[in-house]
């Protein structure tokens, strides 16, 4: 037993020394940098030790802002993406003929250049001296007037960013989706039929409770995936996300270490640890709820 042991063990090293090395030393390298006041990466010194980091880092306007952001971004782009993908899976499933062509389609933007949907976002949206762009002609088809949605109010800027994020990150959502739904065993949906169950009954009764882990399991990668943008920003506002009022955590983060204002690793650590927090908090928080919903 104990050579049995060994062995798993000697199979486990690779991984573990791997999550180590790239994973659990830097979370702690974090961590201690961020009570680390005043640190300069030249010199590899420090002025003290204390809360001053976090204080400042909460005190940021900047910051602030990049909560803001982070936090309308997460609400709204988590459940409307989640809900659309689920909607557009059940209808894919229930299509026979073309099904594949169809699921290759919405799978497209997925491995697609973020960079690359975020140029033709932004001239779909932006208004220029030339042009006002589709979106806008379409508005103003109907009645309504030109919007610049790229340099133009907090309100138009932070639609776009939400559309923008939900159409990059729902194809991944459908394929999961379409999957699990085809897993559902078809013996429960054949014995509800048989007792006149409605459709709806069906969908609520039976599928929703069938694929509810995958659900969960997109709704957690969804929080994280949404605490994490950066890329998305930057492609549709360009680097100076400060200045277009767009910038969120983790680019609030990278500014503090190479951007305009870079050169401050304590800041950003602190603003890391903060980040990490929220996630972990919001991730046991869903733990929880999904006991009482999540049937495995």
């Amino acid at each position: 037993m104990e050579k049995r042991n060994f062995k798993a063990w000697l199979y486990l090293l690779p991984a573990i020394v791997f999550l180590g090395v790239f994973m659990v030393y830097p979370l702690i390298d974090v961590f201690i940098y961020s009570f680390e006041e005043g640190y300069n990466f030249a010199s590899q010194t420090y002025f003290g030790t204390g809360t001053y980091n976090y204080s400042y880092v909460l005190r940021d306007p900047y910051f602030l802002q990049a909560i803001k952001n982070t936090f309308i971004l997460v609400i709204v782009t988590v459940p409307l993406s989640t809900g659309l993908a689920l909607l557009i899976s059940v209808a894919l499933s229930s299509v026979k003929p073309l099904r594949n062509l169809y699921q290759t389609v919405y799978f497209l933007p997925y491995v697609t250049n973020t960079l690359a949907v975020g140029l033709v976002f932004m001239i779909l949206f932006k208004k220029t001296p030339y042009t006002d762009g589709l979106i806008n002609l379409v508005l103003n088809w109907f009645g309504g007037s030109s919007v610049d949605f790229i340099d133009g109010p907090y309100w138009a800027k932070m639609f776009v960013l939400c559309v923008y994020t939900i159409w990059v990150v729902m194809p991944f959502k459908i394929l999961i989706l379409t999957s699990a739904l085809a897993s559902v065993d078809q013996t429960y949906y054949n014995a509800a039929r048989v007792d006149g169950t409605s459709k709806f009954r069906i969908f609520t009764r039976i599928t929703l409770p069938m694929i509810s882990p995958m659900l969960f399991y997109l709704i957690i990668t969804g929080f994280i995936g949404a605490f994490k943008a950066y890329s998305d920003a930057v492609a549709l506002f360009g680097t100076n996300l400060n200045a277009a009022e767009m910038n969120t955590i983790v680019g609030y983060i990278y500014d503090m270490l190479y951007g305009d204002s870079g050169g401050y690793p304590s800041y950003a650590s602190a603003a890391a640890v903060i980040l990490f927090v929220i996630v972990l908090t919001i991730t046991c928080i869903n733990l929880l709820v999904s006991k009482k919903h999540v049937h495995y």
